[in-house]
């Protein structure tokens, strides 16, 4: 492949391959290889599979999937992860430390800017395409614990309906997918969606998704989050999803986000619950499973291995 830089190994001055460290180290004259290009290896767009090696081969990625159905403010959370970082509010021992998908969070956050002409509006609605797998976004964020390289999917909410309904469902193949490889989940119960007129179907679509999740996740940290919490869930409801997390979550955390204040608190512009939110993610680890008993006598000594490895 080519070098962190794009280029070729031929072209890579810092390449040694049998030449001469006077060759590799001398510099080049003006107009010489004007016919090269520097290719970096990304556009500063959302990542896909194919990228995501040219982030990973330096350090290890925390991939954060929002799993929820369409509508229920999964990108929203994700701009404003963004714009506030950028504006320098974060959790505290947090600092921005480079993204090679800046391009790719403008997309997303641009609507929630103000600008001059009018005000700021929600993200379009992440259409579902013809693609298997999410467009990912990239953050860099130095931590007390050292450097976090998060990577964030942002999926259509229709994949994790199929997903949720079929474990094994031809149009749920990339929230299938992102179970498989997530570190860190995200379960968005859409407090608008289950205050509303059709709130049955709305729970119903949310328990199924808890269920999945409670079979796939394997002792990875899951968070439950109630976005747009600044509208009003009866308290049956919130009974019901509750307890159906409990029945399905092994363990869970629970987040109430908003882009309003909370109420009696002056606006300043930082939303609600969603700096915690993102410091509980950056801190999030898998808890330990404990190992499956088996009788296949055979497996005996790769296990005892293990257990020293």
């Amino acid at each position: 492949m080519t070098c962190v830089r794009g280029e070729e190994p031929e072209d890579c001055p810092h390449f040694a391959n049998g030449a001469a460290a006077a060759d590799a180290e001398a510099p080049a004259e003006d107009g010489e290889g004007a016919g090269h290009q520097l290719r970096f290896p990304w556009t500063g767009n959302a990542m896909g599979p194919a990228d995501l090696p040219y982030v990973a081969g330096a350090s290890k990625l925390k991939l954060l999937t929002l799993a929820g159905a369409s509508d229920a403010g999964k990108t929203s959370l994700l701009a404003a992860f963004y714009l506030l970082i950028a504006r320098g509010i974060r959790p505290d021992g947090v600092e921005f430390a480079g993204s090679v998908t800046l391009e790719g969070w403008e997309n997303i956050a641009g609507s929630l800017r103000w600008t001059s002409t009018s005000g700021p509006t929600f993200p379009p609605h992440t259409a579902t395409g013809g693609g298997r797998y999410p467009g990912m976004l990239h953050l860099a964020l130095d931590t007390r614990q050292g450097r976090c390289e998060l990577v964030a999917a942002d999926a259509p909410g229709e994949w994790f309906s199929y997903w949720a309904s079929n474990q094994a469902s031809p149009q749920g193949e990339g929230a299938r997918w992102l179970s498989e490889r997530t570190d860190v989940f995200l379960v968005i119960a859409d407090s608008q969606a289950l205050a509303g007129s059709e709130r049955g179907q709305a729970r119903v679509a949310l328990v199924n998704l808890l269920r999945r999740i409670g079979t796939e996740a394997a002792g990875r940290p899951v968070a439950l989050v109630w976005t747009k919490c600044d509208v009003t869930v009866s308290p049956e409801m919130e009974t019901r999803i509750n307890e159906a997390a409990q029945r399905s979550l092994d363990r869970y955390q629970e987040f109430r986000v908003s882009m309003l204040p909370a109420p009696g608190e002056e606006s300043r512009n930082r939303g609600r619950g969603i700096v915690e939110l993102l410091a509980w993610i950056l801190s999030a680890k898998p808890a330990l499973v404990a190992r499956e008993e088996r009788e296949d006598a055979s497996r005996a000594l790769f296990q005892t291995f293990g257990v020293f490895a």
